[in-house]
């Protein structure tokens, strides 16, 4: 039987492992206020179910699991002062973190279908999994500083999986990743063809369940068969590892790559690579590009709690009095690809800036985050 909550989320039991699907394949399966709190009442009613013993996580249609959130909605209640409120700009972000960080902590297994378009709050889902599963049509990015934010929904915890120069070079372009890469970046356990996903309800109705092997009977029925091979990221790590040092500024990494693409002799792979990737760092928000290198690099020697509150105070400053609204605009409004950033080169950032983005707009026992992890 398949329940739909307010059409956007359905939920269905199928021997005895709960199917959470996002319903909205027109919109990639964005985020929604109203989805977050739909999932948020699922995965309760799955904590304290005894007769459920897993959970998957699924979108709707073949394009993607989902998108992000809802960035057009944020848009219009940052440019209006929408803030406060049970349904304000800032509630969302908290109770998708709170979503977010309860998945890291669920006591029960969880499988995330990453299939199609994986970005933003769709990596804040899946990224708590206990199985990450990706396809031949995933294709993975946290695109954030493109529109004037920071990898959030605890990438700045997740991605520190990573090897710090490999961390930073995705977080702070955005980089699109598909399956293989995915899996070499830590963001995926395993690849698997996409058609294979296709009967996986038939495979799971079938399943014995042992109380003491619920996991290694889901990747029975996921992976039928993996998908071998190198990502295009694993071959560029020579280029990555050259440029994007956890010890020098974005400035500096900047400075490093736009040197080495003036350089003659490049193989045309690695010529594409330092055109695209020197675009990104010239073209991305200079401020939010500073604050997110800082933010990754403390974030792995903070816990995700303490990740998220961090992530929350960025994203509260972005949004009051930074780059997220320009962004938007530039990017996805007028689309004239044209953002007229606060600070307009990186020169202009200064350590006092990217202090204030990364400090607490709260004190610490009114943080809106202050009971994760407590």
């Amino acid at each position: 039987m398949v329940t739909e909550i307010e059409n956007e989320v359905l939920f269905r039991v199928v021997n005895k492992v709960a199917i959470i699907t996002l319903n909205r394949p027109q919109a990639l399966n964005a985020l929604t206020h109203n989805i977050v709190r739909s999932i948020s009442a699922v995965l309760e009613r799955i904590r304290t179910d005894d007769e459920i013993m897993a959970l998957v996580f699924e979108g709707a249609g073949q394009k993607g699991f989902c998108a992000g959130g809802d960035v057009r909605k944020l848009y219009d209640q940052a440019r209006t002062g929408e803030r406060e409120g049970p349904d304000g700009w800032l509630q969302f972000f908290v109770e998708e973190y709170t979503l977010d960080y309860a998945i890291h902590q669920f006591h029960k297994p969880v499988v995330a279908l990453m299939d199609g378009i994986t970005m933003g709050g769709g990596m804040g889902l899946a990224q708590g999994a206990s199985l990450r599963i990706a396809t031949t049509r995933t294709k993975i990015a946290m695109p954030e500083t493109r529109i004037g934010l920071l990898p959030d929904v605890g990438a700045t915890r997740f991605m520190s999986r990573m090897d710090a120069k490999l961390e930073l070079f995705v977080g702070l372009t955005g980089a699109s990743l598909n399956g293989l890469d995915a899996k070499y970046c830590q963001l995926a356990d395993v690849v698997v063809e996409a058609e294979s996903l296709a009967n996986y309800e038939k495979r799971l109705q079938n399943v014995q369940w042992t109380d003491n092997n619920v996991l290694g009977s889901l990747r029975s029925v996921f992976i039928t068969k993996e998908v071998e091979g190198k990502g295009a990221i694993e071959s560029l790590m020579p280029l990555v590892s050259r440029h994007f040092r956890h010890d020098w500024s974005v400035k500096q990494i900047a400075e490093s790559l736009k040197a080495d693409l003036n350089r003659t002799g490049h193989i045309e792979g690695d010529q594409a690579w330092l055109k695209s990737t020197c675009k990104a760092m010239v073209s991305h928000s200079p401020l939010m590009l500073a604050v997110t290198r800082e933010a990754l690099l403390r974030g792995r020697e903070l816990d995700l709690a303490q990740c998220f509150r961090q992530e929350l105070n960025a994203v509260a400053h972005a949004l009051e009095e930074g780059d997220f609204c320009e962004g938007v605009r530039a990017h996805l409004v007028d689309k004239d690809q044209k953002p007229e950033w606060k600070l307009q080169d990186l020169f202009e950032v200064w350590p006092e800036h990217i202090e204030h983005y990364l400090s607490s707009p709260w004190s610490e026992s009114e943080h809106p985050l202050a009971q994760l992890g407590a």
